[in-house]
């Protein structure tokens, strides 16, 4: 069962303008006591959407450079960078008692005709075709292809893809797009340690120490969460205690909606007297 739910994941990203760009917003309660990256991805993105005038996020790029407590009350501040009439830029900083947990640059733009092209979505059966899985920080339906289980130890490829929808999502652009950010922060770190035969993710915190250090995600098309999408993701990279991941989103009918990228630390545990 997944430790959260969907009306909750969504309530948090109501999220209330304290003053002219400060921003108070609720945490996302769960077991775990830290505060979840794609918590602040979601609610960076509502945020920017509120403050863009009416414009559509493009892209965010996030760094975390301590973790948040559950328990501590969340402020945002928003400043401009840029306001044009067709791109706007934000830059958005989230602080627990006066110390930093989230600094982001956060882009939107009006949508226009262009050139266009995309890398094609892979052939991978059809979501019904995987079984499903539960991936605990993901309140909806989740399909993993060929069933891989990022909490096993046997040595694997360094990529993942999985069918997800979020079934009754209210209809409003920028809470699918909130709720693809969410769920993007999660599986990367998982998926670079598939080819470290006798770890997996499921030995953090005992073995290994993980977090997310930096993630980036790009909004190539209009995104609907309450249809299937397809992750395709992998690792290229693994040095220097950190793990660099990336991967695309595709629609149910191949369409490229978005890109993300991600890098993570992962230390084994030292045993010190």
């Amino acid at each position: 069962m997944p430790i959260i739910s969907l009306p909750d994941l969504i309530a948090c990203l109501e999220v209330e303008e304290s003053a002219p760009g400060v921003f108070r917003a609720p945490n996302l309660q769960m077991p775990y006591r830290r505060i979840f990256g794609g918590q602040l991805l979601a609610q960076a993105i509502a945020i920017g959407a509120r403050s863009c005038g009416g414009k559509q996020v493009k892209s965010l790029h996030a760094v975390f450079p301590r973790e948040g407590d559950l328990d501590a009350k969340l402020e945002y501040r928003v400043e401009s960078i840029q306001e044009g009439r067709s791109f706007s830029s934000r830059s958005l900083t989230a602080t627990q008692n006066g110390a930093t947990i989230c600094a982001a640059i956060l882009s939107a733009h009006v949508p226009e005709r262009g050139f266009e092209h995309q890398q094609e979505a892979p052939q991978l059966g059809a979501p019904q075709d995987a079984p499903e899985v539960d991936l605990s920080m993901i309140p909806w339906e989740t399909r993993v292809v060929g069933g891989v289980d990022l909490t096993a130890r046997d040595a694997g490829p360094p990529q993942l893809q999985l069918w997800m929808r979020a079934q009754k999502t209210p209809d409003t652009p920028w809470v699918h797009q909130a709720l693809l950010a969410h769920a993007t922060d999660l599986t990367l770190i998982g998926t670079a340690l598939r080819p470290h035969e006798g770890i997996s993710q499921a030995d953090s915190p005992e073995r290994i120490h993980t977090a997310v250090t930096s993630h980036t995600i790009w909004f190539h098309e209009s995104v609907r969460i309450d249809d299937w999408l397809l992750f395709v993701q992998h690792s290229p990279s693994a040095s220097h205690g950190r793990a660099f991941g990336m991967g695309h989103v595709f629609s149910a009918r191949g369409d490229l909606v978005a890109s993300f990228a991600q890098e993570g630390m992962i230390r084994p545990v030292t045993n010190r007297p």
